[in-house]
């Protein structure tokens, strides 16, 4: 029996090495392209095989240098190299402190130098807001934990000591009752007193609330704390934005700063599309025009936004920036809704970032999480919008501030249906100790992280495209099917968005729209759920165009006559304006704004599954089995934010705070 041939390295050109570990070392036989295990020493020679490729960086064995071979000039600047690179690697955290207060003290005299050359506009208040911001935050990171944790201490204490058990029910039943007086007292001097009718949202609110109760999993087993304290927090942010006036103008402000943000991408777009556009008629002088990428607007300027969006989250959460605000309002949630830090984190991190990016951030607990906690990942997805595709909605020419307050708002909610709809059924393992285990970029600089951002953005990019492309097409198909159909019988203008006007009919209605404007509310709630948020937000977008059309008309030409037919309005008679669809009210649009303001819609459910399977293969079928009934809370979470807004928002209020900027 002859036996096995030991084997043996072949011989190699290219040494390969692991750039992280350092250590690391692989091999591959040329002869046939296999690769080995990695060896423990180091090879003088190595060679890669054809079609071979690497997953990660690589390093080449250096080139010995032996400064008896090199000029004197060159052993000169290495030594000077290399004592420099000691003294600054022996220093480092001095060096870094230096470079610190030198910035310091080199922002704080331009900072001088600027409020005293200027000051009362608004942009000496943006910088003043914007230090004063930094300056907080710079006390809070770097002696926080020093004033903070005699009182962090007594919180914990209270919070989870079983001694304190009676203290902890008295403060609880203390803060139930004092925040339920406040919330009812608002209600009534804001709401019933003013408007009554927009008590109908309230009522709305209580039939979400039923059904969810009703189709619950385990309606012995709900835990209200988290439902009642996230509505109610929704509620304080309602009234905060939409009541008054200081709120606002800060929610307000935040929403121009972001729309200014985000035009600095045409900058990006004119250069790859272009800025200039001739037209040469038959007859006449040629026309010449800028701005010519704005002709596909879609395309050529509401694309360049995710692309610009995406980039400078990734450069944010490469800083940590972004970890830190995730951090905060995750902390924020877990203690006012007592939901898990997984879950917290992940419904604040959906306020700024996708369905597919917030769970990357806890992916080390995802394949522990119980199937309540998955399911409120799932919400959580399902109920808010990304950052990248913020801008795409805004060039729209829908609300900055509500786009912001919606995802703001939206994340308590999701959290509140979540447990509502699928309660804790098993007993968590995640602990209050995983808030400091958020995972950091993994760039080595801003640059690489710039690049990733940008390279993110194509997948996006490509999916809204091809999204909005399949479904406006199959929208299209389906609508002349069904007009077809429609005329077999004599029924004329049948489509798909007449009926989901009728379907989702109540809906609107009990958001608190406006009765005109229930049927074009529930159509875009339909287009929304039942193809995809973008395409509804387009819809919306139309609907805002029309009345500032009429309006305009109005204002120039008030004893120009209005003719409607059906939903279209002729201004100037029937020979005049025709406006195709009509409009809606500025109260209408508002609320459609906040139910629209989610990816809860049947096509997610593919991308969101196909995201979360990949981060935790064994749990794909309970995710499969949540996911159907998770998309559908998104939109119940949706719709109850809809509903709040609902609730506080009045058109006289619109007046009194100068909103009517259209």
């Amino acid at each position: 029996m002859e036996e096995p041939k030991e084997e043996t390295i072949p011989e190699v050109k290219l040494l390969l090495q692991d750039a992280a570990s350092n250590t690391e070392f692989v091999w591959v036989d040329t002869e046939s392209q296999k690769e080995h295990p990695a060896v423990d020493e180091p090879q003088s020679s190595f060679s890669l095989a054809p079609g071979v490729k690497l997953d990660k960086d690589i390093v080449f064995e250096k080139k010995p240098v032996d400064p008896g071979q090199v000029n004197i000039v060159a052993r000169g600047i290495l030594a000077i190299q290399q004592v420099t690179t000691n003294i600054f690697a022996a220093n480092q955290r001095n060096h870094g402190l230096v470079t610190t207060m030198v910035f310091l003290c080199g922002y704080f005299i331009y900072f001088g130098f600027a409020m005293n050359f200027r000051f009362g506009d608004e942009g000496s208040i943006r910088l003043l807001v914007c230090t004063i911001i930094g300056i907080l935050m710079m006390i809070y990171t770097h002696f926080g934990a020093l004033f903070l944790k005699p009182l962090t201490t007594q919180m914990h204490e209270i919070r989870y000591n079983e001694d304190k058990a009676a203290q902890r029910k008295k403060i609880k039943w203390a803060l139930y009752i004092v925040s339920t007086v406040v919330t009812v007292t608002l209600i009534i001097v804001l709401v019933a007193l003013k408007s009554p009718r927009n008590l109908l949202s309230l009522g709305g609110l209580a039939m979400f609330v039923i059904l969810g109760f009703l189709t619950s999993y385990s309606p012995a087993l709900i835990n209200w704390h988290p439902i009642y304290w996230g509505f109610t927090v929704q509620f304080y942010f309602a009234v905060l934005i939409l009541k008054t006036k200081v709120g606002y103008n800060i929610f307000l402000w935040l929403g121009d700063r972001v729309t200014e943000f985000l035009a600095h991408s045409d900058a990006g777009a004119k250069f790859v599309f272009g800025d200039y556009g001739k037209i040469v008629p038959f007859v006449g002088e040629p026309i010449e025009f800028l701005d010519s990428f704005r002709i596909h607007l879609f395309a050529f300027t509401i694309m360049p936004v995710i692309t610009f969006f995406s980039t400078v989250i990734s450069v944010l959460y490469y800083l940590g920036v972004m970890q830190k605000i995730v951090l905060v309002i995750g902390r924020f949630l877990a203690f006012c809704l007592g939901t898990t830090p997984a879950e917290s984190l992940n419904a604040a991190g959906n306020i700024f970032v996708s369905m597919t990016e917030s769970p990357l951030m806890i992916r080390p607990y995802i394949g522990t999480m119980t199937s309540s906690e998955l399911h409120a990942v799932m919400v959580g997805g399902f109920a808010t919008i990304a950052g990248s595709v913020l801008g795409a909605y805004i060039g729209f020419g829908v609300d900055a501030d509500h786009l912001l307050s919606a995802s703001v708002m939206s994340a308590p909610a999701a959290l509140a249906i979540s447990k509502l709809t699928y309660p804790e059924i098993e007993i968590p393992i995640v602990t209050d100790a995983d808030y400091l285990k958020l995972e950091g970029s993994k760039e080595s600089n801003v640059i690489e992280a710039a690049c990733s951002g940008a390279i993110m953005s194509t997948g996006i990019i490509a999916c809204v495209m091809v999204n909005v492309m399949a479904f406006l097409s199959l929208l299209n198909f389906v609508n002349a099917t069904l007009n077809w159909l429609g005329t077999r019988v004599g029924v004329a203008n049948l489509s798909f968005e007449l009926l989901c006007s009728y379907v989702m009919f109540p809906v609107a209605l009990f958001m608190g729209t406006e009765l005109q404007d229930c049927m074009q509310v529930a159509e875009l709630v339909g287009i929304k759920t039942f193809t995809n948020e973008f395409i509804a937000f387009q819809k919306l977008a139309v609907y805002i165009g029309n009345r500032e059309t009429y309006i305009d008309h109005i204002k120039h030409y008030p004893d120009d006559p209005v003719v409607v037919v059906g939903r279209d309005y002729y201004l100037g008679g029937l020979n005049g304006t025709r406006i195709d669809g009509g409009f809606i009210s500025h109260r209408s649009e508002t609320i459609a704004t906040y139910a629209l303001c989610g990816f809860s819609n049947v096509g997610s459910m593919g991308i969101l599954l196909g995201s979360l399977s990949a981060m935790a293969p064994a749990r794909k079928a309970t995710m499969s089995r949540l996911i159907f009934r998770a998309m559908v809370a998104g939109n119940v979470a949706c719709f109850v934010t809809a509903c709040i807004a609902g609730l506080v928002f009045d058109q006289e209020d619109d007046k009194i705070l100068n909103r009517g900027r259209r």
